[in-house]
């Protein structure tokens, strides 16, 4: 008799235990419901995934709370969407000005992307001189050079940039390998291109954007040491590309998030209505 009792009271204890569970996660999701409707989208999902982590046997409770998540994320892919639509006009027209000092050299048949040029610095103006080149393609991927021309090499892998009051930044060193690192001669001449692409050259780039007033020295290191103070029409051009990379890189971007917003939606729609 004394053994039925407990197993009684131990039966009762348990379904107690499982009511209060569903009452507690059910408290949390009508927290996140209450927080979606406000469009508080971070601490809805904050709730509902506290529910799969604190009650993961209240299944009918997760079921609704995978339903509530899925009504969150569309809700998050329309905001996005709306923000995307309504700052790429915005930042197309701010484009427009920007690309007017500029060239767009792009073959249409091997390119498809193509590269815009300041046009004080496209290469056949800029022959026989040591000068900092830069430019940026359509996407917003910005690239520094170093370019050195004179009777002798001087092998040079890297370059340093400095201020006369101590400042400076470098480049990383890119070894010579006929591609991104390249030299020929020509006429008893050399010339050598070092183009550091990306994050190789930002901090290059930067010192110079923010130092542009500055009289800039530049150091060709990792060969022969050289030295040149970039021209004022150079820096002019490397804040000009700097200014032009930001908007495109601006718009790649929400065109990219665009569209995963809008793949998104339709998964979510997808699922949304077989519920």
């Amino acid at each position: 008799m004394k053994q039925i009792t407990l197993c009684i009271v131990f039966l009762a204890a348990l379904l107690n235990g499982c009511s209060s569970d569903e009452k507690a996660a059910r408290t949390r999701l009508e927290k996140a419901r209450q927080m979606y409707e406000q469009n508080e989208f971070f601490t809805a999902k904050s709730e509902i995934d506290s529910i799969r982590t604190l009650y993961p046997k209240e299944y009918k409770v997760l079921k609704e709370g995978l339903e509530l998540m899925r009504q969150v994320e569309w809700k998050e892919n329309e905001r996005t969407i709306a923000f995307c639509d309504s700052m790429i006009p915005v930042k197309e027209e701010e484009l427009q000005e920007l690309v007017k000092g500029f060239t767009l050299e792009k073959d249409s048949v091997y390119q498809p992307v193509g590269n815009y040029i300041w046009k004080q610095q496209t290469i056949e103006r800029n022959v026989q001189r040591c000068y900092i080149r830069c430019g940026v393609n359509e996407r917003g991927e910005m690239y520094l050079a170093s370019v050195y021309y004179g009777a002798r090499p001087i092998n040079h892998t890297s370059l340093r940039v400095s201020t006369p009051d101590g400042l400076s930044a470098e480049t990383a060193s890119i070894a010579y390998d006929g591609g991104v690192n390249y030299r020929f001669e020509d006429l008893g001449s050399t010339t050598e291109v070092v183009t550091y692409k990306g994050d190789n050259g930002m901090d290059a780039v930067k010192f110079i954007y923010a130092n542009e007033k500055e009289r800039i020295k530049a150091e060709f290191t990792g060969g022969k040491p050289y030295t040149i103070y970039i021209a004022e029409g150079d820096k002019k051009a490397i804040a000009a590309t700097y200014d032009l990379a930001v908007v495109l890189s601006d718009i790649e971007n929400m065109v990219t998030e665009r569209e995963k917003a809008l793949k998104r939606q339709a998964y979510l729609q997808s699922k949304l209505e077989l519920e």
